[in-house]
């Protein structure tokens, strides 16, 4: 990924007509003036530092030049990629090394330990909620850990369905190395082209076929972490235990912070043999949740299961390679998504169930089309919020989860949160969508446009009070502060509200337990004890 974007420079994707003029007339955004390459902090680390750790891991796999450093700098949060943009030096991790085996992750966390250097766990470097900012947290400096060199499917369980995969393995590697079996994981999060199964792991991801093959953390058997006091193997031999709490489920959604996630075994399934697909609309959002609701309730077993509200199904934002180049009366109403896998008898039934469903609860069935058509573009969307940046607009998005009852509320209260943020002189989009379903409820996620200032630092400042806004009204209308995108450095101010002090409290407790110098991931998930760059601060 190019450092200061979300993809490569040859997957930008150049503007419709259409956008472009929305931008302009509408939300009054204007192009920037092109900024310079920012300058990176210098490196705090000493000539020991990269002696010492270099004779752990190699001379070949440790870095200290620029070119390393800056993309492991930021993630790929709209504020990371807007610090790209500002005239402030940008800091940077003061060291970057990829160890091999976990003794070498053991021996450099003792190292960083007694010499005060944070560590900070790096996989494909997608978070969007500033969750590898390279935070020093006291400590005199900062190495990127770079778990590339985990790359391996290590063994396969075709009779029980389970495999193990090395940590830095993006999900695509990971898919083929599968498909050599015959198995697929199918986890397919927004974020799949770059971010690797440890990142999966550490963040609790939950992939767009979640409906049939639900969250990573509930694909998770087992775990290897190296922590500052040892290597650990949360998970158990056998489907299910009932010896006391769960480990494993310490380590699912840390972030890092209490120790490095090198491998993971995981649920596998065979590739499937059919795939089918069908699109619905309905007259309003809060209709198409009531199917859907009926439909996750019911068991039919879609693989994909989603709904737009009207304003992302206008723009036709299921369609990335067609946004706003539709026709108005076609993309009426509120949009669905189904997508059914398996074997082609499961297929059937399973479409069938779901389709009389959709029907009965007033759906308008569309065909398959627009189904297809945001398969064919599901990962295409991080990398148009590139071109908006480059036409001047803020771009970003954020997502939260509730039960079917609370849905209606909370997503007003979200929309309108936003709305008296960034509804000023122009105007914004604010769309939302459910990707991911529960017997119980669902999530929300939002995509917010709008015009950006001709000043970053009041860019950043306008967000920041918009997210805050909305993290607000999920805390006081039923929602969560994240369902898919972790904690990081957004949502900290507000773990206090999702899980108690308490809860923080006995997380802190594990932590000084595993990582008494406090050395992974400062300042971030509960960890507060650190100084923020620029762009997280609250000013």
């Amino acid at each position: 990924m190019a450092y200061n974007k979300w993809g490569t420079e040859d997957e930008a994707k150049e503007l419709s007509p259409s956008i472009q003029k929305m931008l302009s007339k509408m939300l009054g955004a204007t192009k920037p003036t092109p900024s310079s390459k920012p300058l990176l902090a210098a490196s705090n680390a000493t000539e020991t530092d990269v002696a010492t750790i270099g004779a752990i891991v190699g001379s070949q796999y440790i870095a200290v030049d620029d070119e390393q450093r800056r993309p492991r700098a930021r993630g790929k949060s709209y504020l990371d990629l807007l610090d790209w943009r500002m005239d402030d030096e940008v800091t940077a991790p003061d060291l970057v090394v990829a160890p091999g085996t976990e003794e070498e992750i053991l021996e450099i966390l003792h190292y960083c330990s007694h010499e005060r250097i944070a560590v900070v766990p790096f996989g494909g470097g997608t978070s969007v909620v500033g969750g590898i900012t390279p935070l020093p947290g006291g400590h005199r400096a900062v190495i990127s850990l770079d778990l590339v060199r985990f790359d391996a499917l290590e063994d396969v369980d075709e009779v029980s369905g389970l495999a193990t995969l090395g940590a830095g393995l993006s999900g695509p590697h990971a898919e083929m190395k599968l498909a050599e079996h015959g198995l697929q994981l199918g986890h397919f999060p927004q974020s799949f082209p770059y971010a690797t199964i440890g990142g999966f792991a550490a963040t609790r991801s939950s992939g767009q076929n979640s409906a049939g093959y639900g969250r990573f953390d509930e694909m998770v058997r087992e775990l290897t972490v190296v922590t500052p006091v040892g290597i650990i193997r949360p998970g158990h031999s056998s489907p299910a235990t009932a010896a006391g709490p769960s480990i494993k489920e310490i380590f699912l959604g840390s972030e890092g912070l209490f120790g490095v996630i090198t491998r993971v075994r995981v649920r596998v399934h065979p590739i499937p043999e059919d795939k089918q697909y069908e699109a619905f609309t309905f007259a309003s959002f809060d209709k198409g949740v009531a199917a859907l609701r009926a439909v996750e309730q019911a068991g039919s077993g879609p693989t994909v299961l989603r709904l737009s509200d009207e304003i992302e199904s206008s723009v036709n934002l299921t369609s990335t390679d067609k946004i706003g180049e539709s026709d108005a009366e076609e993309n009426k109403g509120c949009l669905a998504i189904t997508m059914f896998e398996g074997t082609k008898e499961h297929a059937d039934r399973a479409h069938a169930e779901t389709r009389a469903l959709m029907l009965a609860n007033g759906g308008r069935s569309v065909g398959e089309e627009p189904a297809r058509q945001w398969e064919k573009g599901r990962f295409g969307a991080p990398v148009l919020r590139d071109s908006l940046m480059d036409a001047g607009a803020l771009c970003e998005t954020l997502e939260t989860a509730t039960d079917w009852s609370n849905v209606p509320r909370l997503k007003k209260a979200v929309s309108a949160a936003i709305a008296k943020e960034l509804v000023d002189e122009s105007a914004a989009l604010i769309m939302c969508h459910v990707s991911h379903v529960y017997a119980t409820g669902c999530s929300l996620y939002f995509t917010i446009v709008a015009g950006a200032s001709d000043d970053p630092q009041q860019t950043a400042r306008k967000w920041r009070a918009a997210k805050s806004a909305a993290t607000e009204a999920m805390t006081l209308h039923g929602g969560t502060i994240t369902h898919h995108h972790a904690v990081g450095t957004d949502h900290l101010p507000w773990m206090d509200k999702e899980i108690e002090v308490l809860g923080i409290d006995i997380l802190q407790a594990v932590k000084q337990r595993l990582d008494p110098a406090g050395i992974l991931n400062p300042g971030k998930t509960f960890d507060r004890g650190t100084s923020m760059p620029h762009s997280l601060r609250n000013d």
